[in-house]
């Protein structure tokens, strides 16, 4: 069975820098052009793009092979795609320079690759070698830090339209041989590229790191810089059982860049919460938390007729207004100052929302949110906790633990919870319905009424 005319698998196996591999010729950058012509030629719905492990040919990589014939291509470039899509995938004609024909070879070839794979894994196991994924984790906090400290600089704006080390370091205000080590590190990383002594960014630095750029993610990504120093305390942290205070946490800055990485990560997935509830007979809504206002304004996009009002910090909600006045909906979105942990929430409302809130309290504490919401309910109205669920023994999925250790070092009692406990704290504060709506990507909806 072919479900689709034309399969091709392109190698993308990571390998360790200086071991040779399509990766590293560059077997990424023709995935994304083979994509793109694929795209251009209309051939999305004929031809599977796959990406696959290593084939034994490091060599010779880039490596592709095109079925249902069979032909295998090797030290395939960018500039190659265009010929080989219109000329094979479309008139079925294989572009014979790139095709390596000698199968008695290339078998050779492969069969000697996995030997000496299976006897290098064999020594490094012998002598007790640290395996290569341990020693990445260990290790991974380097290149983090190196992109961080570049978006705290600013440096791939101060790059502009390209400059050398001297010319950055004096735009940043910092020492320039110092820059210039960071700046090759962030080429090393691919995010930069160099000519000479002149630096300039990629084409994804340019739309997601540079102010002014349509697409700049730099204010929302300073959040999880300032992550970086609650992580730091990690191990007191463990030792002490409770957060280790930080320099700057709680300031203006650290709000503002809070709220902006929170708009990053509410901003797209908000349409999809909107959708998955529904606005049929939906007028009123509260937003405990609402931050940037996302969620708050995807529901008065979803229905004219929804109201939402969002109850946060004081700090906080004068930073939420100039969210929701940019996204034209102040008629319908409105703003309250308070602690949900104290302040009466009002009555009335058909949903109440808890959007990536619950982690950051303690079990007590969304007990006792949660009977306070279920009074503000009017009859049938639902209760939603949108959060990452974690399994019911709470190793996993892997970024619920991770994000479950984020609240250890920035909150009192914070945790990521499993669905039995949501289901638990609804039950005790008198829901009777309880369901989980899931959604793509990392965090599900809970879901509770009382019918």
């Amino acid at each position: 069975m072919e479900p689709f005319h034309i399969h091709i698998f392109v190698c993308t196996q990571q390998k360790p820098e200086g071991v040779p591999s399509c990766s590293a010729n560059g077997s990424l950058a023709l995935l994304g052009a083979l994509d793109r012509e694929i795209q251009a030629h209309g051939l999305v719905n004929e031809v599977q793009l796959t990406t696959c492990g290593c084939m034994g040919l490091c060599d010779e990589g880039p490596v592709m092979v095109v079925y249902p014939e069979g032909v295998w291509y090797r030290r395939v470039q960018p500039s190659d795609i265009p010929e080989i899509v219109s000329r094979h995938l479309c008139s079925g004609m294989p572009v014979d320079r790139l095709i390596w024909k000698d199968a008695s070879a290339m078998k050779a070839m492969a069969v000697e690759h996995g030997e000496r794979f299976r006897q290098a894994a064999a020594a490094r196991e012998k002598a007790g070698v640290l395996p290569d994924r341990l020693n990445e984790m260990t290790r991974g906090f380097m290149p983090s830090r190196c992109i961080l400290t570049a978006l705290e600089l600013d440096i791939f704006t101060a790059v502009g339209d390209g400059a050398n080390a001297e010319q950055i370091g004096a735009r940043i205000h910092a020492n320039t041989r110092a820059t210039e080590i960071l700046l090759n590190a962030l080429v090393a990383l691919g995010l930069l590229s160099k000519s000479g002594n002149k630096y300039k960014n990629t084409p994804e630095t340019a739309q997601f790191f540079v102010q002014g750029s349509k697409d700049n993610h730099r204010d929302g990504l300073l959040h999880t810089a300032n992550l970086w120093y609650r992580w730091s305390t990690l191990t007191e942290t463990v030792r002490r059982g409770t957060r280790i205070p930080v320099t700057g946490a709680g300031s203006a800055e650290w709000i503002a860049n809070f709220i902006a990485g929170m708009q990053r990560n509410a901003k797209d997935r908000a349409p999809l919460v909107a959708k998955a509830l529904g606005t049929a007979g939906v007028r009123h809504i509260l937003d405990l938390g609402g931050g940037s206002g996302a969620y708050a304004i995807a529901f008065a996009k979803a229905s004219p007729n929804v109201h939402c009002e969002i109850l946060d910090l004081p700090e906080v909600v004068t930073l939420t207004s100039e969210y929701i006045s940019k996204a034209g909906v102040s008629a319908q979105v409105s703003v309250r100052a308070g602690d949900m942990l104290n302040d009466n929430f009002g009555f009335g409302y058909d949903i109440i929302m808890l959007n990536a809130i619950c982690h950051m309290f303690s079990a007590e504490q969304n007990l006792d949110i949660f009977r306070r919401a279920r009074l503000a309910l009017a009859p049938n109205g639902r209760l939603v906790v949108q959060d990452f669920i974690l399994n019911p023994d709470k190793a996993g999925p892997q970024h619920a633990a991770l994000f479950s250790v984020n609240m250890l070092v920035g909150t009192d009692a914070g945790a990521t919870y499993n669905e039995a406990e949501y289901a638990g704290w609804m039950k005790a504060a008198g829901f009777t319905e309880i369901h989980r709506i899931k959604l793509t990507g990392p965090s599900d909806l809970i879901v509770g009424q009382v019918k």
